[in-house]
C-alpha cells in the first residue's frame, strides 16, 4: 500500500470511493467536490493499493469566529472491500504525523471507541453544531477552554449531515470512519 497527497487526477476516484463507503449518504462525495471545486485549503491523502484507491482522509480548518483554532477530521473513507483489515488506521496514524496535522488542534465528529485508540478524547468544548450534547465529538491537543461553537467551512452546512440528500445516520449506528 502506498499513502499519497491527493491530486486532481485522483479526484474522480476519491468521489467513487466515498460513494461506496457511504452508499446511503451523498453528503461526503459532495462535500469534498465542494471543498476541492472552491480551492479551499484542506490536507488530504489516499491510500493506494494495486492502483486502486482504497481509502481516504481529509482535514481543514476549523474556526473560533474568524480565527483557525485547529483542523476537522472529516472524512475518513475505506472501500467496503477492505474495511476491518486495519486500512483506515493505518491512513489515520499517518495522517497524524504529518505536517501541519501533528502540530493542530484537531476535531472530530465520529464513533468514540475508534477514534480514542489514536489519542482523541470527548471534548466538552467548543461545541460541535453537527451533534447534540458533544456525544460523538472528540479532540486532540485541544487548548479551548471558552464555550463557542466550532465552526466549519461553508461546504460543510451546504447540504448538512441529515439535511438535503444525506440521510441522517441513526444514533448507535457506527459510521465507517
Amino acid at each position: 500500500m502506498k499513502i499519497r497527497k491527493v491530486t486532481a487526477e485522483h479526484l474522480a476516484k476519491v468521489v467513487a470511493l466515498l460513494r461506496a463507503a457511504f452508499p446511503d449518504s451523498e453528503y461526503e462525495a459532495q462535500l469534498v467536490q465542494d471543498l476541492h471545486a472552491h480551492g479551499k485549503v484542506i490536507h488530504d491523502w489516499v491510500c493506494i493499493h494495486t492502483n486502486k484507491i482504497i481509502a481516504y482522509i481529509a482535514f481543514s480548518p476549523a474556526y473560533h469566529g474568524r480565527a483557525a483554532c485547529g483542523l476537522h477530521l472529516a472524512p475518513l473513507a475505506v472501500n467496503p472491500e477492505f474495511q476491518k483489515q486495519g486500512v483506515g488506521s493505518e491512513l489515520l496514524r499517518y495522517a497524524l504525523t504529518q505536517e501541519p496535522i501533528k502540530m493542530s488542534p484537531l476535531f472530530v465528529l465520529g464513533n468514540p471507541a475508534f477514534y480514542q485508540r489514536f489519542g482523541f478524547a470527548p471534548c466538552t468544548t467548543p461545541l460541535c453544531p453537527f451533534d447534540k450534547n458533544n456525544a460523538h465529538f472528540l479532540s486532540i491537543r485541544n487548548p479551548a477552554t471558552d464555550q463557542f461553537t466550532v465552526g466549519y467551512e461553508p461546504e460543510f452546512t451546504t447540504h448538512p449531515p441529515g439535511g438535503g440528500t444525506a440521510k441522517k445516520r441513526q444514533k448507535g449506528h457506527k459510521p465507517r470512519r
